[in-house]
């Protein structure tokens, strides 16, 4: 005889999406740290009011990541992420190996950024998946909103790049 499985497969998947959501509300509050020395750390005033920027929507984001737990009847807590703790590291010595005051440690702090960009898109993206495949709209459309801004500044850091940092830091 044949037993379902759904009700065991949905406890687990929500088991895993709520383990997501913790992981990432822990990347995003480190992040709020980190963003703040980036700013600091960068020589262009452009790269300096994107992670300002970033950082004020990073808030947001965690406010709204609050706003998803409460949707999917969880309390908001965090998990220590091993992956963004690894990126922040990278941002840091980064920062440490590049002279003070040149693009160069511009060109660095964009790569860093980026990666850190890239892992919160592929974090986003999974968690509204999931929220959709779980039945979440409320987090769906929250998660979709952060995405979104993940996804812009993803892109506005490209254009900073190409746009003259990159160029410029080769004569340095």
């Amino acid at each position: 005889m044949a037993t379902s499985q759904k009700g065991n497969s949905e406890g687990e998947l929500k088991e895993l999406f709520v383990d997501e959501l913790k992981d990432i509300y822990w990347a995003e509050k480190h992040l709020t740290k980190a963003l703040t020395k980036m700013a600091k750390s960068a020589t262009s005033e452009e790269l300096q009011t994107a992670f300002e920027t970033h950082l004020s929507e990073t808030e947001n984001q965690i406010a709204r990541l609050e706003q998803v737990f409460e949707a999917v009847g969880e309390k908001a807590s965090a998990k220590k992420c091993d992956a963004m703790a690894g990126l922040i590291e990278e941002a840091e010595g980064l920062i440490e190996d590049t002279k003070e005051g040149t693009l160069t440690r511009d060109v660095a702090l964009i790569s860093a950024a980026q990666k850190v960009e890239h892992y919160e898109i592929a974090s986003y993206g999974t968690l509204k998946t999931l929220a959709g495949v779980l039945g979440y709209s409320d987090a769906v459309q929250l998660l979709e909103e952060t995405l979104a801004e993940e996804k812009k500044t993803d892109s506005l850091l490209t254009e900073i790049a190409e746009g003259s940092i990159n160029e410029s830091a080769k004569s340095e």
